[in-house]
């Protein structure tokens, strides 16, 4: 696993994509080039961000990349509780900029899935961050990433809607003070 900061992250944005592209154009996601495309359009700004994190895991042999994670911590002034259904309460949605880490995306090649990929790149992630949890979206019909992260200890608060007509996602955290 390589741990990496926003610069180093964007400088490997092609093998974030690759990993991105293979893993969310299938089932149950299903996107797009144009998707794919918007995504790193948001990944290029993302990294800019001076909390921002990444981590990828590349194949010891030849370097190739299968798997990664990113993600940031959430400013005082974000829009992520606001993508909720139902409300929660102010206690649980406050953010300072420090408070909670947004796991971004987290995804794993086929070929190097069961082989505890996601659950290292997870913990390359959180290792050292300092934040007192992570939140992050799941599209419920994801099986197996849903039972991973409820396995690692997130737990539902709610579900979210990015945008009209998008898939309704589980809104998952992770409380890492009780760890």
């Amino acid at each position: 696993m390589q741990g990496l900061d926003g610069r180093a992250s964007a400088a490997a944005e092609e093998e974030f994509r690759l990993v991105y592209r293979e893993v969310f154009s299938q089932a149950p996601y299903n996107e797009t080039e144009d998707d794919v495309a918007a995504a790193f359009r948001r990944f290029r700004s993302q990294t800019r961000k001076p909390t921002f994190r990444g981590a990828l895991a590349r194949t010891e042999s030849a370097g190739e990349p299968v798997g990664m994670v990113y993600g940031y911590a959430l400013g005082s002034n974000t829009g992520w509780w606001d993508q909720l259904t139902e409300p929660v309460p102010d206690d649980l949605r406050r953010e300072d900029g420090r408070r909670t880490f947004g796991l971004e995306e987290l995804a794993v090649r086929k070929a190097w899935r069961e082989q505890g990929i996601a659950r290292r790149l997870h913990e390359a992630l959180l290792s050292g961050l300092g934040a007192e949890r992570v939140i992050l979206n799941v599209h419920p019909d994801s099986g197996a990433a849903s039972a991973s992260y409820r396995s690692w200890g997130y737990r539902k608060v709610g579900e979210a809607r990015h945008w009209e007509g998008a898939a309704l996602h589980d809104v998952l955290l992770l409380d890492l003070l009780n760890r």
